[in-house]
């Protein structure tokens, strides 16, 4: 017995020391999160509110910075040659994992979104709709389908060459057998705004940001890109319950820190931005601007930026997307 003690007691000094420094680190200086977008955007949003809210639990200042350019990668260059401990953070969308498949090798100083950054957790996303001017006189995506078959090559507008908005363009023709015409914007908000204009007649686009629209009628939610209903909008189906499948895609926004970033800093740093995202006045806020609040593991965020990034390969090279 007094050996069983002895070794029990042993094992208990060593787990100790390791439970302790799991929950040892914290920042020492001002926390910086880029931010790879013009302020404004639901990126942006999402980084403010971490900005306000993560000082309280973490001890320092944290601070937001917009670097924008090259689809992101200009961002996420900074914060991959930044010194990995924690201090330096990205907060971005998705789309960023499509940009190095379609921009120039090389392009933002030649940074590896995978190689070069880690993620730490997902904060938030937001489902892609398709919209539509309400002079078109569609509102279901049967209608929508109908509607292209008798008028094919019909334009529809997306936020850029590989983005989200694009690739969801391209898969709805192939699993629907029609034609359209893509229209590139720079930016979600100016295809959006042509769209509500009429200047052109549909778009595909993520709902952060176009609510208004849509509830002030200046915009028709036709269906949602996703297998099941989300409750940001739940009286619009999916394009699965109309029978086209394929089509799933969502915009999700991670914070990933630089390579070799200590693990003890990556989980804390998830557990905090976690507890935030789950705030209930966090969660309202988000809703009210067409996103809504994740957090979760970092082996879920990890899979999940991995995911984008290849099923963006995949569908560049299928499409033949290239830079505008």
């Amino acid at each position: 017995m007094r050996h069983l003690l002895g070794g029990l007691c042993a094992a208990l000094g060593m787990i100790a020391p390791v439970a302790a420094q799991a929950q040892a680190w914290s920042p020492s200086r001002p926390v910086t999160i880029v931010v790879p977008v013009p302020p404004g955007s639901s990126t942006d949003i999402l980084a403010r509110i971490l900005a306000e809210r993560l000082p309280a639990v973490l001890g320092q200042t944290v601070v937001v910075t917009n670097r924008p350019g090259a689809s992101g990668l200009i961002g996420a260059a900074a914060v991959a040659r930044a010194e990995p401990d924690g201090h330096t953070l990205l907060l971005t969308a998705s789309t960023l994992f499509g940009a190095p498949h379609v921009l120039p090798k090389g392009a933002g100083g030649g940074v590896d979104v995978v190689r070069d950054l880690t993620p730490v957790v997902k904060t938030a996303s937001s489902p892609l709709v398709i919209l539509a001017n309400p002079q078109l006189g569609v509102k279901t995506p049967r209608e929508l389908v109908a509607y292209l078959k008798k008028h094919p090559g019909l334009p529809y507008a997306s936020s850029g060459n590989g983005s989200p908005q694009h690739i969801a363009g391209q898969l709805f023709m192939k699993a629907t057998g029609t034609t359209m015409i893509h229209v590139p914007y720079k930016g979600v908000m100016p295809a959006v705004t042509d769209t509500v204009s009429g200047q052109i007649k549909l778009a595909f686009g993520a709902l952060g940001g176009v609510g208004g629209f849509i509830d002030g009628g200046q915009l028709v939610a036709v269906a949602v890109a996703e297998k099941q209903r989300t409750s940001l909008l739940p009286n619009v189906s999916t394009l699965t319950e109309a029978g086209i499948d394929g089509v799933e895609l969502n915009v999700f926004f991670p914070v990933l820190a630089p390579a070799g970033t200590p693990a003890t800093a990556i989980r804390r740093l998830n557990r905090e931005i976690t507890a935030i995202m789950q705030a209930p006045e966090v969660k309202e806020k988000m809703r009210a601007s067409g996103v809504e609040t994740l957090g979760g593991s970092v082996e879920d965020a990890v899979r999940d930026v991995r995911a984008e990034y290849d099923r963006y390969g995949r569908v560049v090279a299928e499409f033949g997307i290239k830079e505008e």
